[in-house]
């Protein structure tokens, strides 16, 4: 009796080639979603990941089994203090695409931008703003250039994250007054997003180094009898192609890499961190001080990473018109004390 040949899927998603290192831990926005507000308002955030833990909430998700009744969620917690708002940045499109027209910064940016990016020792904004007014029609899009405020979370750096976040709604010259009013003030998430409201989460995924196609890819491991290797694919190809195909489960880097997760529902925007720290704080952050957001569900990245939020590119057809109702945020000791 011959040898019956066996079939099995593919290992690993194809669908995240190339598996290369990200070139920062601050993960890029390149799509912004458009939306039919008539009042224009900021389409992003960003914050802090602190832990994850678990809350008890009443299930109003219409047609689940578990409908108006207490069930357990895991649920991140973000350290969101409030982005500074220290430019404005006007976009037109052409033939080629999209590209900057031009720009106005505050008049005077605090020190720790200068940690981030070298500024000339004088603006003029008024100048500036005056510029942009007079090309309003040929703008296309505007864009917020904020910056986070590590010195009020518990990351130990003092150089703040800058991105630029797209304002959506209204008119091209309601949106060139609204980004005029928050220029060089700062924006909470609660101005931005409300509660029960899904959002996309964009951030750098948890690195893990070089590792084999067993771990990299989920492969099987091979016979202790087989010859060569245990931890990895016998057979890398065929003859001909004469290369290997990059469809084989290789070694490489695994991890660290940007990953975009949509439809995070966010359960809570609060002002006072004491609410969801729990006892001797986060494991690899400590506690909470400021502002706090608590979504829903796991989110890419290890503690103290940025994480970027942005209004859904495909939102869900059902969202329930209430908040969610939190009963109690867990805040039992992460380290068993």
């Amino acid at each position: 009796m011959g040898h019956r040949k066996q079939s099995a899927p593919r290992h690993g998603s194809l669908a995240y080639i190339p598996r290369g290192r990200a070139a920062r831990p601050i993960g890029k926005i390149k799509y912004w979603p458009m939306i039919t507000a008539d009042a224009p308002t900021m389409l992003g955030f960003m914050g802090y990941k602190a832990g994850v833990t678990h809350v008890f909430q009443v299930d109003d998700k219409t047609g689940s089994p578990n409908f108006g009744k207490e069930i357990i969620s895991t649920a991140t917690i973000l350290d969101a203090p409030p982005l500074l708002v220290c430019g404005i940045r006007a976009y037109t499109k052409d033939a080629y695409g999209t590209r900057t027209l031009s720009e106005a910064w505050m008049e005077e940016p605090p020190d720790d931008v200068e940690r981030r990016v070298t500024l000339p020792e004088k603006f003029d904004t008024e100048q500036m703003l005056k510029k942009i007014e007079e090309n309003l029609d040929k703008t296309s899009e505007f864009r917020l250039i904020a910056l986070t405020q590590p010195r009020l979370v518990g990351v130990s750096k003092k150089k703040p994250d800058m991105a630029e976040i797209k304002i959506g709604g209204g008119k091209i010259k309601d949106q060139f007054e609204y980004a005029k009013k928050l220029l060089s003030k700062t924006v909470s998430a609660i101005e931005i997003f409300k509660e029960g409201q899904y959002v996309d989460a964009v951030a750098v995924s948890k690195g893990k180094g070089w590792q084999g196609p067993v771990k990299r890819f989920g492969v099987k491991l091979e016979n202790r009898k087989s010859n060569k290797t245990h931890r990895g694919v016998a057979c890398i190809g065929p003859w001909r192609p004469a290369h290997t195909l990059y469809t084989v489960a290789r070694a490489g880097q695994m991890g660290y890499q940007q990953r975009t997760e949509y439809n995070k529902r966010i359960l809570k925007i609060g002002a006072d961190g004491k609410e969801v720290s729990p006892k001797g704080g986060f494991l690899r952050y400590g506690p909470v001080r400021g502002p706090y957001i608590i979504v829903k569900g796991s989110l890419p990245g290890a503690a103290k990473r940025l994480i970027r939020l942005r209004y859904p590119a495909r939102s869900p057809k059902k969202i329930p018109a209430e908040p969610p109702k939190i009963v109690q945020i867990s805040l039992e000791s992460p380290q068993g004390k």
